[in-house]
């Protein structure tokens, strides 16, 4: 038996080794991908779809849908949420209404005028801010503003409201919107001045076409590391309906959510859109049905 003899043959029991240890490798990972595939994200609701109703419509109607978050979007006169006007009375019996459903309020949207001064919206912020935690939220929603001559104090303003709001236990975040807020290039400008760790985004695909009839995928690549929520509408074309079905509008739900999990994200989702009706039941089936479309959505991540 010569050298050249006894070099194959080592090479292929080498071979053989190496494989079978590779099987044995791969098995577990190949198991472990088909473990994972799939998200487990919280899906809410809004209350918008019910916004022509008393709040109570609402909370009954993201009940009857199957959720159990909700976002306090819509606010009126008579049911303010948590604007600054809220009375500690009205605070309360919000809470009460809430907790007695069974449900949890997880976020609420901030509102803000441009038009007042600096100090002014600070104080005002704040107060709404106090009233966010009073009822427990995790979340609060800003819109950033249009005009660019407003912008110099609207970042002064959230870098005041992300500390006051961290310092409270509350989170702060940026929804797409127009004006400062309406793409990546002005997010990512956002994100910059205001230069808070306590102020992130909550991601807005249909938003991104209503406003920019921009692509919402290539809009999120840029941003998506600093998303820590969804908010879920779909919408056709720019200044199109967003009051729609989910799947009814270009809204590639499926590449978002890809590009959102390859980023880290770990939810919530929060359906603010579906289609609208003059009779509430006929809403909260609306709304179900988004849910589900969601769900059957991130399942198959």
């Amino acid at each position: 038996m010569n050298d050249q003899t006894m070099t194959r043959r080592k090479f292929l029991h080498t071979a053989a080794l190496t494989t079978t240890a590779a099987a044995t490798v791969n098995l577990p990972i190949a198991h472990a991908a088909e473990k994972t595939k799939g998200v487990n994200w919280p899906i809410g609701c809004m209350n918008r779809p019910w916004s022509r109703w008393p709040h109570n419509v609402g909370f009954e109607g993201i009940k009857a849908a199957g959720y159990k978050w909700i976002g306090m979007i819509s606010h009126s006169k008579d049911e303010p949420l948590i604007i600054s006007g809220a009375t500690p009375e009205y605070l309360e019996n919000l809470k009460r209404k809430i907790a007695a459903l069974g449900l949890t309020a997880s976020m609420g949207a901030l509102r803000t005028n441009p038009a007042v001064p600096l100090a002014d919206s600070i104080k005002d912020t704040r107060k709404q801010i106090d009233h966010a935690k009073f009822i427990s939220l995790e979340f609060l929603l800003t819109f950033g503003v249009d005009k660019p001559e407003h912008h110099e104090d609207y970042f002064r303003l959230m870098a005041d409201a992300a500390a006051y709001a961290q310092e409270r236990g509350l989170k702060l975040v940026l929804k797409p919107h127009s004006g400062a807020s309406s793409a990546a290039e002005e997010i990512r400008r956002c994100l910059d001045r205001v230069n808070h760790p306590n102020f992130k985004i909550w991601y807005d695909a249909g938003n991104i076409i209503h406003y920019t009839g921009k692509d919402p995928v290539e809009q999120l690549k840029p941003i998506a590391q600093h998303v820590t929520g969804f908010c879920a509408k779909d919408c056709a074309k720019q200044g199109g309906d967003v009051m729609i079905q989910f799947g009814t509008g270009k809204v590639d739900f499926r590449a978002v959510f890809r590009e959102l999990k390859s980023a880290g994200f770990n939810g919530p989702v929060m359906v603010e859109c579906c289609a609208l009706s003059d009779k509430p039941e006929e809403v909260s089936a609306n709304a179900r049905a988004n849910r589900e479309f969601l769900e059957h959505v991130i399942t198959s991540l």
